[in-house]
């Protein structure tokens, strides 16, 4: 995981470790090179240049994106190409040929995929997956996915238990842990553990733009820009289920 994380394609992902704390938060999901690791929502390939590297020649990731049927207009438009787009951009993140890095919408999964994934990871979209009715038809395939050991790994923003529904809902960004257990657990999963590797108690979680008040967005431009600094990072839960029977 060392050699992974001081490669260079990582340089300008490097100083975000500091907050995201990769090689803890995989350790934590009990993820080994030679596995099978769905990655959900990839985005930017943050996660991706660690993974692909670091599972191997044995391993596979593979990246996922939310159920076609879930979405409309311009959003289901631009779901649609990441089959086709995305193992191309992992290819040129961490030199791994595009064939070797297999890209799926939810509702389009091949069915011999299905029960052959050791882990998958959703990172900090909960909070979209909610709000945009992804949730329900994402996990039910997600379940599919895995094996019947496999695990799945959350990590999200994490709103103080006593905030008020209008900032938990997802489109600050933030959420509730119990919520998020809460949800998780009604789409047929159970929890496993929970970790405070990724808290950050300077995150009192109440900004006027939400997370993204925070960095590495900083939505308020200049604005009160070294106080946000110093806070770092939004506290964030990270937690682990697995399928219930």
């Amino acid at each position: 995981m060392a050699k992974v994380l001081a490669d260079a394609r990582r340089d300008k992902d490097r100083p975000r470790d500091a907050f995201r704390h990769p090689a803890e938060t995989l350790a934590f999901f009990r993820i080994k090179p030679g596995m099978t690791v769905a990655d959900y929502m990839p985005s930017s390939g943050w996660y991706t240049r660690i993974l692909v590297p670091y599972l191997g020649d044995k391993g596979t990731y593979i990246g996922l994106t939310a159920n076609l049927n879930s979405a409309s207009g311009e959003t289901r438009d631009r779901l649609a190409t990441f089959p086709s787009t995305f193992p191309g951009k992992a290819e040129g993140w961490t030199g791994v040929p595009a064939a070797r890095i297999p890209a799926y919408t939810l509702d389009a999964v091949p069915a011999e995929r299905k029960g052959t994934v050791d882990r998958v990871m959703i990172m900090r979209e909960v909070h979209n997956m909610w709000p945009d009715g992804f949730l329900y038809n994402d996990l039910a395939a997600i379940r599919a996915l895995l094996k019947d050991d496999g695990l799945l790994g959350i990590e999200e923003h994490r709103a103080k238990p006593d905030a008020p529904a209008s900032y938990t809902l997802g489109t600050m960004g933030y959420m509730r842990e119990a919520d998020v257990i809460a949800l998780i657990e009604a789409h047929g999963f159970r929890l496993v553990a929970k970790s405070e590797i990724n808290a950050n108690p300077k995150d009192t979680a109440n900004w006027p733009d939400g997370v993204w008040t925070l960095p590495p967005v900083l939505s308020q431009k200049d604005k009160d820009r070294a106080k946000y600094e110093a806070i770092g990072e939004s506290d964030r839960m990270t937690l682990l289920f697995a399928k219930r029977p």
